[in-house]
């Protein structure tokens, strides 16, 4: 189904005489330093990065650092990870689902204006999440916060190569399965220096300049080995980057005439990501399921049929999520590597286009 692929042995093995070298193991060592540098020039002028051990500890830690009302309401799609409506909860702060627009699939300001008064009342931010790596439309959240004065964080896991903007505090995701992965990690990267100050804080025990705890907080750092594999993947990045989009155009061609089959706008071709999502006819992704394990073509719904159908989240609120409803019925994803073959992309093409025929 997905074949994640780290740097080699060989492109870690510098990073890795560095750590024997300096004989600097954890603790924002030169390697974490480098490795935060590099990913904060990929933004503009102010940019901050700070690392932590997953994107769902940052998630965390950045909505505790906003230092937000204790048991507010946090907008979020219904169509995303469980680890969005996980961070919120971990927070001290309540999920509230909101249903996403149909072509993009991402939740929209305009859902705000619909929820419930009581729930307006006490919506203590937002957490846009970039579908799958896309990105959506951030002025509109800019324009959002400006106008509402509700602070936004982006939920932006899987959107490394699409992100270039650190106006909008966002959360990325480094874990294998991502385009640019180093195991497990994940990054903040803001503009504001007050942020990336405490989510920094609050990952190294509320230590800020002594050894003495400042506020509550817990161990989340990346240690130098992690961050010596994140350096040999950034030095890899734009050839990676070329080979999933050699893949994802191909596949892309292969089921040209298939008209039922929709992908993501973008996708491959104005930004890349480590997986393949595609919309069927509506009702028909179990059928197409189905046809494709018969044919030893493996398929997932990495978002099932929502966040909100996880019992973990069913005492949580909602509004009406038809779209999300409709998309968890309607969307296959698809085998995607970063090194797909050609006869493996026309395999899927064959097979899709055989399971459509039949759904």
């Amino acid at each position: 189904m997905a074949r994640p692929r780290l740097p080699s042995a060989e492109a870690i093995f510098p990073y890795l005489q560095r750590i024997d070298t300096a004989r600097w193991y954890s603790n924002f060592g030169p390697l974490l330093s480098e490795f935060e540098a590099r990913l904060a020039a990929r933004f503009p002028a102010g940019a901050e990065v700070v690392t932590v051990a997953n994107a769902t500890q940052v998630l965390i830690l950045t909505l505790k650092a906003m230092g937000l009302p204790a048991g507010g309401y946090v907008a979020i799609p219904a169509w995303t990870f469980v680890a969005t409506a996980h961070a919120v909860i971990q927070a001290g702060l309540r999920p509230w689902f909101v249903d996403v627009d149909p072509d993009t699939w991402m939740m929209a300001p305009d859902a705000i204006e619909s929820l419930p008064a009581a729930v307006r009342d006490d919506l203590v931010a937002v957490i846009p999440v970039c579908a799958f790596g896309a990105l959506g439309d951030l002025g509109a959240w800019r324009r959002f916060r400006e106008e509402t004065g509700v602070p936004v964080l982006l939920d932006a896991a899987a959107a490394f190569d699409a992100l270039r903007d650190a106006d909008l505090p966002a959360v990325v995701s480094l874990h294998a399965t991502k385009a640019l992965g180093l195991g497990e990690g994940g990054f903040l990267v803001t503009d504001d220096h007050d942020l990336a100050l405490s989510v920094r804080q609050l990952s190294t025990f509320g230590f800020q300049g002594s050894r003495e705890s400042q506020v509550p907080a817990t161990n989340a750092k990346l240690s130098e080995y992690a961050a010596a594999v994140g350096l040999a993947a950034l030095d890899s990045w734009e050839a990676d980057r070329l080979q999933f989009a050699r893949a994802a155009q191909h596949l892309r061609i292969s089921l040209i005439d298939q008209p039922k089959v929709r992908f993501q706008p973008g996708w491959g071709s104005e930004w890349v990501t480590s997986v393949c999502n595609v919309r069927v006819p509506d009702g028909s992704a179990p059928a197409v399921a189905a046809a494709l394990q018969a044919e030893g073509v493996e398929t997932r719904q990495w978002w099932g049929r929502g966040c909100h159908i996880s019992p973990a989240f069913a005492d949580c609120g909602r509004g009406d999520l038809r779209h999300t409803d409709r998309l968890g019925a309607s969307v296959v994803g698809l085998p995607f590597a970063i090194d797909l073959s050609v006869p493996e992309i026309r395999r899927i093409a064959a097979a899709l286009g055989r399971a459509l025929a039949e759904a």
